[in-house]
């Protein structure tokens, strides 16, 4: 028996307007689990009104009560952390410890959102001019929206409404319908900590419910995860309807491995970051840049690896890589193997024509590796987002340094090293925008900030950390006096300070 995932509006449940659905599928079984319904503006509109029903009284509580909402909501997801995983790798793939730890990077975020009252603190100038105060402050913006991808059904929306909400606004979250229920689960752990109806609505569905929202006048502000042509229509269209926008697109990250790092930990940490979660993270390690002779070294080590990778259902706790997220998926990735193998480069290991046992529906795929892959290759420009690592040989770190600079993303990229100078140089003359020294997957923690360089990332402003709380926030700023120090007669002259 299937279930149907449907919106989350005013604390309640409701199929919506819609008579279109989606599909959800266990891409472990290839089986179809359930059916999800597909927003439209009217459902959107529904969303808005109940936000502006709940958002005055919410935007005018002292920020520590809303905190409390926040903190309780964090005790809940603490508890349910493991029911929230199982949603994960069922619709997603991912193997369950992966899921785990995607939970656990979200409530990173909601821990920094309890420390709210803190993050809205303004500043305060006592005779900014004579007799003259000066203070600024935040206040929310209003309605805010999240545009979230299947990878990380959890995470990525933890990005965004927490802090949003914890600064006073209200939030609509549309997360991809291929993975849906999780969204449901957190409106409902938001909901029985206490959130008031209106502030947090969840509407399913696709472009139509995406359009929607970026051409509602009452949505003021749109946090976006994906790829980058997706990230570039929502931010044109948005910021073209007035909107903040901030979308945050696709990546092909590189790895530079030095010949003084330890070949062994060099290894471990391209096969972790480049087949995990399948490959279908937006911080995973796709190209390795392997430096003079490193090639002839890490090459056959890496190859060995990928041969050997524990691809299983991700409900299997010793299994290190799930299925691909859907059929379609599986046959684009595997259409690229084959593109780069028609344009010369070697495929050392293919992971084509995997097949799991007690899972032949299922969408599996083995890690594959290319050796000798140039710039000009597809592999190398495109973002495969699947179990695929990508060699290229340069001669020495500033060949390897002009390469990654080269690539239109800019999203994340590490290089491995035992020498401090190197790790100086490449750190201040990459041109991206997070970078690992010996760290393959250099995520910030929630207090810093996410976001990447060049087409990775349209807006100014990076997800979670202060630039989030500034994004969901407007600044205000105050000039005081009182009549007893106003002399008499109009001024005429630009004011200064006195």
């Amino acid at each position: 028996m299937t279930q149907t995932v449907q919106h989350f509006i005013d604390n309640t449940f409701t199929a919506g307007s819609s008579t279109r659905t989606g599909d959800i599928y266990n891409p472990a079984l290839g089986e179809k689990t359930g059916d999800v319904v597909m927003g439209t503006a009217a459902d959107v509109q529904a969303a808005v009104d109940a936000a502006k029903r709940a958002g005055p009284a919410w935007a005018t509580m002292p920020p520590v009560r809303r905190a409390r909402v926040i903190f309780k909501f964090l005790e809940l997801v603490r508890r349910d952390k493991e029911k929230l995983a199982e949603a994960i790798t069922t619709e997603h793939g991912k193997v369950f410890t992966d899921a785990c730890g995607e939970v656990e990077r979200g409530i990173e975020v909601l821990e920094f959102a309890c420390g709210i009252p803190a993050l809205l603190k303004g500043e305060y100038s006592s005779q900014a001019s004579t007799s003259i105060d000066n203070w600024t402050f935040r206040q929310p913006i209003g309605i805010a929206a999240g545009i979230t991808p299947f990878n990380f059904p959890v995470m990525v929306p933890m990005w965004m409404y927490p802090l949003a909400i914890a600064a006073g606004n209200c939030f609509i979250l549309k997360p991809s319908p291929t993975d849906p229920t999780a969204s449901i689960m957190m409106a409902e752990l938001l909901k029985e900590a206490g959130l008031p109806a209106g502030i947090f609505s969840v509407i399913q569905g696709d472009k139509e419910a995406v359009d929607a929202i970026l051409e509602h006048s009452d949505i003021k502000a749109v946090s976006f995860v994906g790829s980058t042509p997706i990230a570039q229509y929502i931010y044109e269209k948005g910021a073209g309807n007035g909107k903040r926008v901030q979308a945050l697109g696709g990546a092909k990250n590189h790895m530079m491995v030095m010949p003084d790092a330890d070949m062994d930990k060099a290894v471990d940490a391209l096969i972790g970051s480049a087949y995990g979660s399948a490959g279908e993270r937006c911080m995973a390690i796709s190209v390795a840049v392997l430096v003079g002779d490193v090639g002839d070294k890490m090459v056959p080590a890496l190859a060995e690896r990928a041969r050997t990778l524990k691809v299983k259902n991700g409900m299997e706790l010793d299994a290190e890589m799930g299925p691909i997220v859907t059929a379609a998926a599986h046959e684009r990735i595997s259409g690229m193997i084959e593109q780069g193998v028609q344009e010369g480069a070697e495929l050392v290991v293919d992971g084509r024509g995997l097949s799991v046992a007690g899972h032949n529906q299922g969408y599996f795929m083995g890690g594959s590796l290319f050796d000798n892959v140039t710039p000009d290759m597809s592999i190398y420009q495109d973002e495969i987002f699947g179990p695929v690592l990508s060699c290229v040989r340069v001669a020495n770190s500033a060949e390897g340094i002009e390469l990654i600079n080269n690539h239109r993303y800019g999203n994340g990229v590490s290089v491995f090293t035992s020498d401090g100078h190197t790790a100086r140089e490449f750190s201040n003359q990459i041109e991206v925008g997070m970078v690992g020294v010996n760290v393959p997957i250099p995520v910030p923690m929630a207090w810093h900030g996410f976001g990447g360089w060049k087409q990775s990332l349209f807006g100014d402003l990076h997800a979670f950390g202060n630039e989030a709380v500034q994004f969901y926030t407007k600044q205000k700023s105050v000039m005081q006096r009182w009549p007893d120090s106003i002399a008499k007669g109009a001024e005429f002259v630009m004011p200064t300070a006195k």
